[in-house]
This record gives C-alpha cells, sequence and structure tokens, in this order.
C-alpha cells in the first residue's frame, strides 16, 4: 500500500499585480504592531501577503514576515514558514530548513507540522529517511485525530516499515481515517476487507468503503466497485451500476489502467440493453460534468 504522495498545507499564492499602483489596505495598526514585534500580529500580517487579503499577495513579504513571526515561537508562523522553504514560494527551496521550522512547530505539538515533518522523513526529504522517525511523528498527530497522519500511519504497519507489519492496526487506523472521510482511506480499509486482512473477509463492508471513495472520485475505487457489482461480490450483481462505477474509472485513470478499466466497461456493456447502457451513459456524464470542472 502506498502513502500519500508528500502535499504541504500552503496557502494559495495569487499572482504578484504588476502595478506598482496597488493600494494597500492592510490595517495600518496591525501593521504597527507587527513593526513593533509583536508575534501575533507578524504572523497575520504574513497571511495577508499569503492570500492577498488587502495587499497584493506576496510571497517573499509573506516569507519574511512569517520569519520574523517563527523567530518568537510562533508555532503556525513556523509551521507555514516550513512549508515556504518546502515549496520554494518566497524564499529558496530547502528541504533541511523547511525540517527545522517543521520540527520547531512539531515539537509544540502542531498536528500539521508532525504530519509534515514525518513526511519528510519517511521521503528522506531534508533529512535522511527515516521510517522509525516517521511512524514516531504520524503517531503523535494521529493522537490528535489528524486523518492524514492516521493514514500515513496505518500505510507504514501495512507495509512493515518503522514499525513491524500489523494490520490489525492498520485497519483501525485506517478506519478512523475513513471515517473521517478521507477517500485514500475509505479505500484502503475496503481492500483490507477484500483481502481479509487484518480483518474477517467481508466483501458487503469492502463494496460499502469502496463506494464512498468511489462517490469522492478515486478510480481505484470506482473500478472495484465496478467489478463487484459484475461479479456480486458484497453486492448484488447490477451490470447498470458495473457500468457506471467502470466508465468512471475508465474516465478519470490513465494509461494502463484506463485501459483495464476500458476492457472490463465493455465487457459488461455487452450484458446490458441498449435502454439500460443509455441510463448508465446519462449517469456517468452527469456525474463527471459535476465532478470534473
Amino acid at each position: 500500500m502506498s502513502r500519500n504522495p508528500l502535499f504541504v498545507l500552503v496557502v494559495l499564492f495569487a499572482a504578484i499585480l504588476a502595478s506598482a499602483a496597488q493600494v494597500t489596505r492592510l490595517d495600518p495598526a496591525l501593521l504597527g504592531k507587527a513593526t513593533a514585534g509583536d508575534a501575533q500580529s507578524q504572523f497575520l500580517v504574513g497571511q495577508a501577503y499569503a492570500q492577498g487579503r488587502g495587499v497584493a499577495a506576496d510571497a517573499i513579504q509573506a516569507a519574511a514576515w512569517f520569519q520574523k513571526s517563527a523567530e518568537q515561537g510562533h508555532m503556525q508562523a513556523q509551521f507555514e514558514l516550513g512549508a515556504l522553504f518546502h515549496a520554494g514560494q518566497g524564499v529558496t527551496q530547502d528541504d533541511v530548513q523547511a525540517a527545522a521550522w517543521f520540527r520547531r512547530a512539531a515539537d509544540q505539538g502542531l498536528a500539521a507540522a508532525q504530519v509534515q515533518l514525518g513526511l519528510l522523513y519517511d521521503h528522506g526529504e531534508g533529512v535522511p529517511q527515516d521510517f522509525s522517525q516517521a511512524a514516531a511523528w504520524y503517531r503523535k498527530a494521529a493522537l490528535q485525530n489528524s486523518a492524514e497522519a492516521q493514514y500515513n500511519l496505518a500505510t507504514l504497519f501495512a507495509n512493515g516499515e518503522g514499525v513491524p507489519q500489523d494490520y490489525s492496526q492498520a485497519a483501525d487506523l485506517y478506519r478512523r481515517a475513513a471515517g473521517q472521510g478521507l477517500a485514500s482511506a475509505q479505500f484502503n480499509l475496503a481492500l483490507l476487507y477484500d483481502n481479509g486482512q487484518g480483518v474477517d473477509r467481508d466483501y458487503a463492508q469492502a463494496a460499502q468503503w469502496y463506494q464512498k471513495s468511489a462517490e469522492q472520485g478515486l478510480p481505484r475505487a470506482q473500478f472495484n466497485l465496478g467489478s463487484m457489482y459484475a461479479g456480486g461480490q458484497g453486492v448484488p450483481v447490477n451490470f447498470v451500476e458495473a457500468y457506471y462505477w467502470l466508465d468512471l474509472a475508465a474516465s478519470t485513470w490513465n494509461g494502463a489502467r484506463q485501459q483495464q478499466a476500458l476492457d472490463a466497461r465493455n465487457q459488461v456493456a455487452a450484458r446490458l440493453s441498449p435502454d439500460d447502457l443509455a441510463k448508465a451513459q446519462e449517469r456517468a456524464t452527469k456525474w463527471l460534468a459535476a465532478h470534473q470542472k
């Protein structure tokens, strides 16, 4: 089982406006407090520049203000600064610096920073790759109910990386993250039920979790759910439902997986009447129109 790709919860930066005549609407009182050294105000000014609220978005200014605040121990500023170093926005990309700032925020208990520090150890970015350290930081964030941390820790247990392989622990953690709506956790929990790993094999449970993940657009879940409807595993045989989910998977997957979904979908299509095929195609078209904007 694979972990989520490394990503950082960085605020989105708007394009910096070219005009030097951009009117600054930043609260003068806030700017005054920030200039005087108030850490919370410095953080808020950094956020304003990062998000383009009241001023033109400016990643360099955001980084400068976050750093002033971070150096005074403001954990959210430390996290945002780490995110900027990781992304190379407003500062030179530097995962060593990112890890250092994430660590300072993580040591103060910020779950988002603990997740990101865990990911850096997981992937060996800015720090030596160390699955045990990754697991330790994920665990801290998981105890704070971070769905991403629960998912990533579960995957370490499933793969036996940094912790002893334990599908039962993996299932428990995936279930916690799945209950919070994380599509990848819902899929992996379904997979464990499908294969009987860490839980009793239960195709009905697998189908239910695949469906929750499929409804969020995960192609792997759509393909597996469509296959279950085609084969009557955990759900009654229903070729309309099978075609619908396999068509969605074929529409969103790429490469060899897409061809696999197309082949499965076409096999199901041969079992449908023209009317049923048209209904399934119409449903899939509506779903794609609503979810691919």
